[in-house]
């Protein structure tokens, strides 16, 4: 691979942002809200990013390339997983064209559970005890052996956020085993799996940007994953979010960044896994210790839509100083941010979508579109989760009830949202 060329934040002009959903509208509101002569582009974005700047159709990483090449793009920011997984940022950088995220080595800390867990083991980050299998058989007779319940049984690949099951009993297990390595349900994302101890306590999600050397913490941030209230029900891609997490004190975030942070700062160095990109470290707070549960490697969504409304750092220049590997500085405000999301009834199953969506213009709280087609004033339901409602308020009490009062002007038919984002 060749060597990048240092790049000048003052010369960036044109940047892409690859995704289309809340996540990619909120980062993309933060860099033209800090930088509005940005000319933004969105591939393939959504009507929120629309505002913003430009949509484009271009997908596959050869037509991405050749749309950056051709528009003389100074930087590109990944979104989603997948692209990373593919190799997105192998090939830009072969051609000269600087961007953010991964390459797909390193990329595989998301892309396989077996390959994190195993880099987690061996660079001793503090993490659940767990077994990986690459036979059913071999997990079909280890589950006949094991009498401890409940497990977590994970499978390898990407699966849309569905791969990670919790089975309370034998049966459980072995249909769950079976379903992901018999059945394919996830095709080869089932091909190995992970299975690992069950932890007791809360999650808490922390965003982070790693500039090759070193890893800058930002603020910690609840997610809310199950679709019904009191987390029950199916999970989700995220039904809310509030930063900074009221449960994770000062006191756990010296214990995350000595336990977890630092082992992987240093097995990243070791391994030869150095990038410029977002880890995404996924904790569980236990009375025993934090927990690593997972690393993603791009944004979180929605903990992007909460977190960057608390950052004070220009977000854009963040990221440009990452990939330079040069030293990060990380500003976040003091206040308290809430970020509801509005989804399709029916989601994360079955849902209709084409219904109008109206009362936007009455919203004082931020609205950042995921699933919405449309232009101003005629949006529509595009997807699962249609939008989000991100509320900043100097306490957590005050930003849920004005983000909560804001999401109640929204209308659309099957509309669907949490009540108790942000309870603790």
């Amino acid at each position: 691979m060749k060597n990048k060329a240092k790049l000048y934040a003052e010369d960036v002009r044109k940047v892409l942002i690859i995704g289309g959903g809340g996540r990619e509208h909120a980062m993309g509101k933060k860099i033209h809200d800090q930088n509005p002569s940005i000319e933004l582009f969105f591939a393939p974005g959504n009507a929120g990013t629309a505002m913003l700047g430009q949509n484009i159709r271009q997908r596959t990483i050869g037509e991405l390339r050749q749309f950056c090449l051709s528009r003389e793009i100074d930087f590109t920011i990944v979104g989603p997983e997948q692209e990373l997984v593919q190799g997105i940022t192998d090939d830009f950088l072969a051609n000269d064209l600087a961007i953010f995220g991964p390459h797909k080595a390193a990329a595989a800390l998301e892309g396989s559970k077996v390959f994190a867990k195993e880099f987690m083991h061996k660079h001793g980050v503090k993490t659940a005890a767990y077994h990986t299998f690459r036979h059913y058989v071999d997990a079909k007779r280890f589950l006949e052996n094991n009498h401890t319940y409940p497990l977590v049984i994970k499978a390898d690949g990407l699966a849309a956020g569905k791969g990670v099951i919790i089975v309370h009993d034998s049966f459980e297990a072995q249909n769950a085993v079976k379903d992901l390595m018999r059945n394919e349900k996830f095709g080869e994302a089932g091909s190995q799996i992970v299975i690992e101890e069950f932890l007791k306590g809360y999650e808490v999600s922390v965003l982070s940007i790693y500039n090759g050397h070193e890893i800058a913490p930002m603020i910690s941030a609840k997610d809310h994953k199950k679709i019904g209230e009191r987390e029950t029900g199916l999970n989700t891609g995220g039904m809310g979010v509030v930063a900074p997490n009221p449960l994770f004190s000062e006191k756990d975030m010296q214990a995350f960044v000595k336990d977890i942070l630092q082992p992987t700062q240093q097995g990243l160095l070791q391994d030869n896994l150095q990038f410029s990109g977002i880890i995404f470290f996924g904790l569980m707070v236990t009375s025993f210790g934090i927990y690593l549960l997972e690393y993603n490697v791009r944004m979180g969504d929605p903990e992007t839509q909460a977190v960057l409304p608390l950052m004070q750092s220009n977000f854009l220049h963040q990221l440009i100083a990452a990939y330079n590997g040069e030293a990060l500085d990380l500003q976040f405000s003091q206040q308290h941010s809430c970020c509801v999301v509005l989804a399709s009834g029916g989601y994360p199953g079955s849902y209709q979508t084409g219904f109008e969506i109206r009362g936007i213009s009455q919203v004082q709280s931020q609205v950042i579109m995921a699933g919405v087609s449309g232009s101003e004033g005629h949006y529509k339901t595009a997807g699962g989760r249609v939008l989000s409602i991100v509320s900043v308020a100097d306490s957590l009490a005050t930003a849920r009830q004005k983000a909560y009062e804001d999401a109640a002007k929204i209308r659309f038919d099957y509309a669907y949202y949490r009540k108790d984002i942000g309870v603790v």
